[in-house]
């Protein structure tokens, strides 16, 4: 079982989602905002962290921006069914996910399976060390440690933006549609339109050039898809 931070300015939420995940065997920490949590978060890393967009102090997004300078730790993003915040925005500050309240424990337990199936190399019943390192040209990606180097020169990935860039490397010269896409990184119970996967490329592409200025080995193919070209 996992270590879960639940990060959340409701009580009643915190405390319902943490006597559900103690029931299923998990480990729960909480905090009530997000200055708190990063300093939590920080300090003592869990295996993922569950956490509402509009709190008190430092909001979901902010808190996350600030995780993402220096762990890839996945994150759950929470949010209010009538919050007009883009989707898109959550994901482009590195969430791996992204549920609307209300939301059933169940299907939130669910995506933190998946998350973490994710996070640990891949689908249930894979053996730990059993995937080779994929190499092509300056990229070097280990899909058992979710380690991505460019040119010698680490790349920090989230879980999700890791998958994408996979599928798109283990077949270089290859066009992959955005449905295929979809279907690497996610679980069949979570669904996410295009735009969500554009927005991970174009963080994708931002890591990479700040490691290289011109990387350029992302294709887009407009109505089509993205293409990985080996340098």
């Amino acid at each position: 079982m996992a270590t879960l931070a639940l990060v959340d300015d409701d009580e009643n939420i915190l405390n319902s989602l943490k006597v559900f995940f103690e029931s299923e065997g998990h480990t729960v920490r909480t905090f009530n905002d997000g200055a708190s949590a990063l300093t939590g978060l920080t300090e003592q890393p869990p295996d993922l962290a569950i956490v509402d967009v509009k709190m008190p102090k430092m909001d979901g997004m902010e808190l996350v921006k600030r995780l993402r300078q220096t762990t890839t730790l996945p994150v759950i993003f929470l949010t209010s069914k009538d919050e007009e915040i883009d989707e898109v925005v959550g994901f482009n500050v590195g969430a791996d996910d992204y549920i609307k309240k209300p939301y059933s424990s169940r299907l939130l337990s669910e995506r933190v399976k998946a998350v973490l199936r994710r996070a640990r190399g891949g689908p249930p019943g894979s053996v730990e060390g059993d995937q080779k390192s994929i190499v092509r040209g300056m990229l070097t990606l280990d899909p058992n440690r979710h380690t991505c180097a460019w040119d010698g020169k680490p790349v920090r990935l989230t879980v999700t933006e890791f998958l994408i860039l996979q599928a798109l490397a283990t077949r270089p010269g290859f066009v992959k549609s955005r449905d295929q896409l979809m279907d690497a990184a996610y679980d069949d119970q979570v669904y996410v339109d295009d735009r969500t996967i554009d927005s991970h490329i174009k963080r994708v592409r931002k890591k990479f050039r700040e490691v290289d200025t011109e990387f350029d080995a992302i294709e887009t193919l407009y109505g089509v898809g993205y293409r990985y070209n080996e340098i």
